[in-house]
């Protein structure tokens, strides 16, 4: 077994170089990453911080969740066994105070900190763990990210009462940093215990330095400080218990409003400021933080079973049809930039194709063209009696999604492509991609590692997207065994241009999370996921 006290695997030692973190800016204040973080002024205890979001999930699991309006306030309620240094890519202790991992990467074993309870008394003990470990696997429709992290796992193992190791049937070099996310956070066994839906609907216990007060579905969530608390991550600056005494999250799905709120003081930040409301919120009490998030961007997810997209002709015009710069310029905020790979370019090992996705009516139109599909006289095309139309489902839970939407219908309707756009609320997205019920689906998932390709790609797990067995399949499962950083940089490179290259998605634009936040409220910060962590924040 090689040793980690905060982690360096020699693969993850060479990934920290590999990852890049787009700059942290900050309109209308210091430019750094974090509201006021080179204030001056003493940090105070006390006070209630008010968070205006775009969407509920209609859920208040961590590990059920993946929206990132809902993820920003259940981040506070669980820790997680490591961190990952936003700048850096570093995975560093938290709950884990050091690891081992065996040379070919299928088992880890975890040496967890003495003295950690979680909210309803109960000790962190390995048993914990093992917990919910074994339990994830049940966690249905709503659990694919965290089933996805520990997919082939062979067992959990309780060593002794501080010391647990995980078990993979296949190497999974993967995992390390996937023990960072808010989707492994760990619950108190009792919670686990419960079902998937009382989960959801009731809420957790967690070892978080806040813990869940109530929850009113499409209303708020609200959180209360964690009395006694003593063992955050490694990176972060205050020991002990946090700042805030409360945590609101209040939903608002009206863009406008929640910048009118955040103008008059009636909330102290909020989530999606979108393009629309960044002049209103400059030059005021108001700074805006941005960072790009890691993972997939947005993107039109195919269904490559549909009879319609099953031809490679007609999903490539699809891909050259799109103005991505067009889309960035009027619909998203200052600093977004177009996608130039299925990674957005935060990511390890993200591989720039921007040349491959460049925007070629004339391309798409002769794809068609060769493809049998003939204009008819309304501009759509047919073939065989069949007009050339397709559905894109998407979700309420960001302001950016129906613009840009209509922005892409206008753009392939321009080539002879007929879109209907199919609204749902952002709890189907999950039960959406396991149904198969689409042609095609607009979404994004962040994830500061390359691994998130063969959880979405792979025909190995849940193969959301129906993608026919090809070489990528290989591709993805050797890049999870590598312990060798550029052979897995240069297998990822591969995989990402086959996904590209055969449109099996269609990469549009990077999401780039961007806050309001009122200059009373300090060290409000990102995390490695572009998530928050509130820890550290303080109101004065």
């Amino acid at each position: 077994m090689i040793s980690h006290p905060d982690s360096r695997h020699a693969r993850w030692a060479a990934l920290t170089a590999l990852l890049t973190t787009s700059a942290l800016l900050t309109a209308c204040s210091s430019g750094s990453g974090s509201s006021s973080s080179n204030d001056s002024r003493q940090a105070g205890s006390g006070g209630t911080l008010t968070f205006a979001v775009g969407s509920d999930a209609d859920c208040v699991d961590p590990q059920q969740v993946a929206s990132n309006d809902t993820i920003y306030s259940l981040r506070q309620v669980v820790d997680s066994l490591t961190d990952q240094n936003p700048k850096t890519g570093r995975i560093v202790p938290w709950l884990a105070k050091s690891w081992d991992i065996s040379p070919d990467t299928t088992a880890f074993t975890f040496h967890l900190r003495s003295g950690v309870t979680f909210s309803d008394g109960t000790p962190l003990t390995a048993q914990a763990v093992k917990d919910n470990f074994d339990a994830v696997p049940k966690l249905g429709a709503l659990g694919t990210l965290a089933q996805g992290y520990l997919s082939a796992v062979e067992s959990t193992t309780v060593v002794d009462p501080l010391t647990v190791r995980v078990k993979f049937k296949q190497p999974n070099a993967q995992f390390l940093q996937a023990t960072s996310t808010l989707s492994l956070g760990i619950e108190s066994s009792a919670s686990v215990k419960r079902s998937p839906q009382q989960k959801c609907s009731q809420g957790i216990v967690g070892s978080g330095p806040f813990t869940l007060n109530q929850y009113v579905q499409n209303q708020s969530i609200t959180l209360v400080k964690r009395a006694k608390y003593d063992w955050g991550s490694s990176l972060w600056s205050k020991k002990g218990e946090a700042y805030l005494d409360k945590l609101v999250f209040k939903v608002v799905p009206e863009a406008g409003v929640r910048t009118g709120g955040l103008q008059s003081g009636q909330v102290d930040a909020i989530s999606s400021v979108g393009k629309a409301n960044e002049a209103a919120l400059k030059g005021g009490q108001v700074s805006l933080l941005r960072r790009a998030n890691p993972g997939n961007v947005f993107n039109l997810g195919l269904n490559n079973s549909r009879p319609l997209l099953k031809d490679v002709k007609v999903r490539q015009a699809i891909l050259f049809a799109i103005d991505r710069q067009q889309i960035v310029d009027a619909v998203f905020p200052t600093g977004t930039q177009p996608a130039t790979s299925i990674l957005a370019h935060t990511t390890p090992d993200y591989a720039n194709l921007g040349s491959d996705l460049a925007y070629d009516a004339a391309k798409a139109k002769s794809l068609l063209d060769s493809a049998g599909w003939k204009t008819g006289s309304d501009g759509i095309r047919t073939k065989s009696g069949t007009r050339l139309s397709l559905s894109i489902t998407w979700f309420a839970n960001a302001a950016t999604n129906q613009p840009a939407l209509e922005l892409i219908q206008q753009q392939l309707k321009a080539v002879g492509i007929d879109v209907v756009l199919k609204e749902r609320q952002i709890a189907q997205f999950a039960t959406t991609l396991q149904s198969g019920d689409f042609d095609a689906v607009w979404g994004n998932l962040t994830r500061a590692d390359p691994d998130i390709l063969r959880s979405q790609y792979s025909t190995k797990p849940a193969n959301f997207y129906h993608l026919p067995t090809s070489p990528l399949d290989s591709l993805l499962t050797q890049q999870a065994a590598t312990t060798d950083a550029a052979m897995r940089k240069q297998l990822v490179d591969q995989a990402q241009q086959l996904i590209v290259q055969n449109a099996y998605v269609v990469p549009v634009v990077e999401l780039q999370t961007q806050l309001g936040v009122t200059k009373k409220v300090h060290n409000l910060d990102f995390e490695a996921s572009s998530r928050i962590q509130l820890h550290d924040t303080w109101i004065g």
